[in-house]
């Protein structure tokens, strides 16, 4: 197994991450069609009280373990990283079996809390079945994901990137040919099929875990797994072990969950207050799916490049802080920040141009959830930079400062959520745009409030990232009025699958080469990647178009 640098990493992580989403968002298509809306409103149900418990059971220790890896790797502490990972995988197992028969025994009450005594939708006993299928996963969830921690402590990201595509392959494949299994040839109920479908995680998860544990296996000589104790590492003990582990975990593990929680909020808040409004429940359901579910899996195209770019920098952030090499973590910072800039700008804005047949090509033409993915499309810019940002002050061991982060977010999100529903319902613009705006404002002042905090304790100096993300913008400005122009000939308001699709490829292909193609002109290409990759990049694209 090869090791990885920082940025080589962080593209293969990215590939891996980009690859599940988009198996992930294809296998939508077939299974939007099969449950329909009253389905997917359940199947958000069951899935965002899922990714809370999931949080809760694997949310830091993962990211823990890869932190505690790479620290202990640094000093060839072989051994005692060793027993760092045996005993993170018992911590964590048996953690995920009580987050299981808490989310099991619970689920009724869970159920109501969710929807209530509302009538005309899905009902409580329907919530509560497959709240407590999907609850099976957190037996094997989290052990998966310590050992996929292991192996990027180590800074190899390829087993893991692989072990996540065939997780998402096998839960992809149960989920539609199961729904359709159940529904369409045993003609059983709607709440069965969506039960059948959330089981996919599980499924999933077993096989994953079995591939990545043969391949830990095949390569015990490289991780040095069978290493004896060294003088230095005796006087290690198991409780000093088991307290670092918690001190690094327990602010991932609040960072994980205050994201769910963000879905929590506006399930619970969202479908009353909305029916509170004069919304029927139908609209309420929808534009709650669209928020935690649909419109999300979107936009986690855009959000998988931040996700590996964490993935990469945890380890290598962890390395430079046991060196003290705080130019090094100046750098990483900043061009992790470049990669963002690069990728999540110009996405976004053609996402959002590109709404109407987007949604049509995944979930069929409804006006309620364009309008409302044509704003929420920018949550993958602002949430991005939350995720990130986030986790470079944990990884820089600022906890208190970390937590603090996460509470007043989420706290800010409980406060703004039903006051602006109320403002955009009686400004006429629609209630369901509230929890849109509020998680926007959030996480943009969250993520300022950290940038301006790593600059005073680290001296970063952002002044190349702020030069970029000009270059970004004014680039991004010009690919939008160049597809802008097009739109005046070919018509993007379309609502069927294939005219939808043809309309997709076309601004897409052109949107993306105007963009890459200034970017290389103004050196923004050379700016995010360096000259290395840059040079290899070039010498990739002229063998692609045959040009010596």
């Amino acid at each position: 197994m090869k090791k990885n640098s920082f940025m080589e990493g962080a593209i293969i992580a990215t590939i891996g991450i980009v690859l599940c989403k988009i198996i992930g968002l294809v296998y939508v298509i077939p299974f939007y069609a099969i449950i329909g809306k009253q389905g997917g409103a359940l199947y958000s149900y069951a899935y965002s009280i899922y990714a809370i418990f999931l949080g809760i059971s694997i949310g830091g220790i993962p990211v823990a373990m890869s932190k505690l890896i790479s620290e202990y790797n640094t000093l060839n502490y072989h051994y005692t990283k060793q027993k760092v990972f045996k005993l993170g995988a018992l911590i964590i197992s048996g953690v995920g079996v009580i987050s299981f028969l808490i989310l099991f025994i619970f689920a009724p009450e869970v159920a109501y809390l969710i929807i209530g005594d509302i009538e005309g939708g899905n009902t409580k006993e329907s919530v509560t079945m497959v709240i407590r299928v999907v609850s099976t996963a957190l037996l094997i969830v989290p052990i998966f994901s310590v050992t996929r921690g292991y192996l990027q402590g180590h800074k190899m990201m390829s087993i893991p990137s692989i072990s996540n595509v065939i997780e998402q392959f096998i839960r992809v494949i149960v989920i539609v040919l199961g729904s359709y299994v159940t529904l369409k040839v045993f003609n059983l109920s709607l709440d069965t099929a969506v039960g059948v479908a959330v089981f996919g995680a599980t499924a999933g998860a077993i096989i994953a875990y079995f591939y990545i544990i043969y391949k830990i296996n095949k390569n015990k000589k490289a991780l040095n797994y069978d290493a004896k104790i060294t003088r230095e590492e005796a006087g290690i003990t198991t409780k000093y072990l088991v307290k670092k582990i918690f001190y690094y975990a327990f602010p991932f593990i609040f960072i994980d969950l205050a994201k769910s929680a963000y879905s929590m909020v506006d399930i619970v808040m969202v479908v009353r207050t909305l029916v509170g409004l004069g919304y029927n429940v139908a609209d309420a359901e929808t534009a709650v799916s669209v928020i935690c579910t649909w419109a999300s899996k979107l936009n986690m195209i855009v959000i998988s490049i931040a996700l590996g770019i964490a993935t990469s920098l945890i380890p290598n952030l962890t390395s430079s802080l046991v060196k003290k090499d705080f130019k090094d973590i100046n750098f990483k910072v900043n061009q992790a920040l470049h990669a963002l800039l690069f990728t999540t700008i110009p996405m976004a804005i053609g996402l959002c141009f590109l709404a109407t047949p987007v949604w049509v090509v995944f979930y069929g033409y409804d006006p309620l959830s364009i309008s409302m993915f044509k704003l929420f499309v920018f949550n993958a810019i602002t949430f991005s930079f939350y995720t990130v940002l986030l986790d470079i002050l944990q990884t820089l061991n600022n906890t208190k400062v970390t937590i603090l982060v996460l509470l007043a977010n989420f706290f800010g999100k409980v406060i703004l959520n039903i006051p602006l529903m109320y403002l955009f319902h009686n400004i006429g613009l629609g209630g369901f745009f509230g929890p849109i705006v509020a998680i926007l404002i959030t996480e943009t002042v969250s993520s300022l409030f950290v940038l301006r905090y790593l600059k005073k304790k680290y001296n970063l100096n952002y002044h190349n990232s702020i030069v970029v993300g000009i270059k970004i913008i004014l680039i991004s400005i010009i690919m939008l009025l160049v597809i802008s122009i097009l739109g005046l000939f070919v018509n993007v308001d379309v609502v069927t699958r294939t005219s939808s699709l043809f309309v997709i490829c076309l601004y897409t292909i052109i949107g993306g080469i105007v963009y890459l193609v200034l970017s290389y002109k103004f050196g923004v290409v050379k700016d995010v990647f360096g000259d290395k990759l840059t040079n290899q990049i070039k010498k990739i694209v002229r063998k692609i178009i045959c040009v010596d």
